[in-house]
């Protein structure tokens, strides 16, 4: 303590100054010795928690007499008046979206893929996976495919769910130091920086949700605190059979690792009844704000409607290639398809984007678009309401120049609107996590895809493409929505050049001159990160 470490300087005979600096010297040299035997121990002793390379992954593919369960039969039939064509419906909120995941665990017959960046071990994640192992224990086989970013300390009840004889669990490019995480971004940096970023849910092979939304409370806005705006778009027909190739194609890689070969010992399915029981404990103490029993039930009662509602149209998933982790290589087949599609626009371009970090190829192609009298328009999170700063900061060393080439810009506001306030019922802040794009009123995009460096690049990407213009103007009514000024801000310039916030509360508007609710901390830590050679990792 610093007591004793004065009273240890006190008690210290004069050294001689020549003596003393020497002492210094080689005291700093044996601080440096042990800093290295401490990291060359971490990194032995990280090395023994390495799983082994030689596991066994047996292929497995998407189930494939899809007609034969009564979803799939039912569905047969509607697509059988669409030739060629898939069935599609937006999902805007949370609530429905969550139900319809929940519907779609007790649908299936067969099959269960299911494909996730992020499963937070809260009440969500626990109730969804509960109703995996339900319908793991009606038969059905369940394939779970996570991205091992946020899945530290997880591997015990990850290893015991997969014991169950209907479930089999892979992680995507899992981190080979199970307890020292960090170590491998600081060894391993050019291959645990490539993460599965894809968001999909395919019951039977005959139905399929695909969006930006990962599986824990903030996607459902049930968080007490914080909640993000997002969406799904559902879909039947040929396009699902597409869905799960891809799934496939991500499953049976060299990339995806079967969770038990990162377990130390093997787990019984003992192991598993005990786990799924303390699960179940935990959910009958969990408080869920919706009665998502009578919300299934409902739906299943509206079933036939549903699927009588969607709308029929030419589409297609769009992806990257798992293979995009093994090289840099500059942009994924997403970011390519993504950029050709903006050249051939003649009116309209609508973006809602999360995380929207634009480069020198951006900014020409925003400004080609307003020389072409092809109008743009924006919406993204603000500084406070963005969950990644580094982000905002990308963003933000750009907002200028996108005002300047003509693009709208809104920025979603932390405090809910009217709009959220109704859904949520709580005074909880707004995040955006939408990555939608309508193109000429006609085409939408939606998936798990932002505009930015990391999905064009590092990360992979999944998302539905729709030619629907009933499609497009169901998400043109959703983004009208969240650019409303109850609920963003609009960006603009005044007269001098500088940026501008203004927002509408009543019949009252009201102007920042900075980014609006943010400290100056926040914006400090925004532009050091700008000035930073970081900008094709955000």
């Amino acid at each position: 303590n610093n007591t004793g470490l004065r009273l240890f300087r006190q008690a210290k005979p004069a050294i001689d100054p020549r003596r003393r600096k020497a002492a210094r010297h080689r005291a700093a040299g044996r601080r440096i010795s042990a800093l290295v035997l401490i990291a060359a121990s971490a990194i032995l002793a990280a090395c023994d928690d390495a799983p082994p390379e030689d596991f066994v992954s047996t292929p497995s593919t998407a189930f494939t007499d899809h007609e034969s369960t009564a979803i799939g039969q039912q569905i047969a039939q509607l697509a059988r008046q669409h030739p060629g064509k898939s069935g599609f419906e937006i999902i805007r909120y949370g609530r429905p979206a969550f139900t319809a995941r929940i519907a779609l665990t007790d649908l299936a017959e067969k099959s269960l893929d299911v494909q996730y960046y992020i499963w937070q071990a809260d009440p969500t994640g626990r109730i969804f996976a509960d109703r995996l192992v339900r319908a793991a224990d009606r038969g059905v086989r369940v394939r779970l495919l996570l991205d091992d970013i946020n899945l530290g300390g997880r591997d015990a009840i990850l290893a015991a769910v997969n014991a169950h004889p209907n479930i089999e669990i892979r992680l995507f490019n899992p981190f080979a130091r199970r307890k020292l995480r960090g170590l491998d971004f600081l060894l391993d940096m050019g291959r645990v920086n490539h993460r599965m970023h894809n968001k999909m849910m395919i019951a039977d092979n005959s139905i399929a949700l695909v969006g930006g939304r990962n599986i824990g409370d903030h996607y459902f806005q049930v968080h007490p605190d914080s909640n993000f705006r997002d969406l799904d778009i559902g879909t039947i027909g040929p396009v699902v059979r597409e869905i799960s190739s891809v799934f496939d194609r991500f499953w049976n890689g060299e990339w995806s690792v079967p969770v038990e070969a990162i377990v130390e010992s093997p787990v019984t399915e003992d192991d598993m009844r005990e786990a799924v029981a303390t699960m179940r404990s935990r959910i009958a103490n969990d408080t869920y704000p919706h009665p998502l029993d009578l919300d299934v039930q409902e739906l299943h009662e509206q079933f036939d409607g549903v699927l009588e509602g969607m709308h029929w149209a030419n589409g297609q998933i769009v992806w990257d290639d798992p293979s995009k982790i093994l090289e840099y290589t500059g942009s994924g087949e997403m970011f390519e398809a993504l950029h050709e599609k903006i050249g051939t626009l003649e009116k309209e371009l609508r973006i809602e984007s999360a995380y929207f970090v634009s480069l020198d190829r951006g900014i020409e192609a925003a400004r080609s678009l307003r020389d072409r009298g092809v109008r743009v328009s924006l919406l993204t999170n603000s500084l406070v309401a963005n969950d990644v700063l580094a982000a905002h900061a990308g963003y933000a060393k750009r907002r200028k120049d996108l005002l300047e080439a003509g693009v709208e810009i809104y920025e979603l506001r932390p405090d809910p609107g009217p709009v959220d306030q109704k859904i949520i019922s709580m005074k909880a802040q707004s995040a955006l996590h939408t990555k939608a794009i309508v193109f000429d009123r006609k085409d939408v995009f939606i998936g798990s895809y932002n505009l930015d460096p990391r999905s064009a690049a590092i990360n992979t990407e999944a998302g539905i493409y729709v030619e629907s213009p009933e499609i497009a103007a169901k998400v043109i009514d959703y983004m009208d929505e969240g650019i409303d000024p109850h609920n963003a801000y609009r960006v603009s310039l005044d007269d001098q050049g500088d940026l501008k916030w203004t927002i509408e509360l009543g019949d009252e508007v009201i102007e920042y001159e900075k980014d609006p609710k943010s400290s100056w901390w926040q914006r400090l830590v925004a532009w050091f990160i700008q000035i930073l050679p970081v900008e094709h990792q955000l």
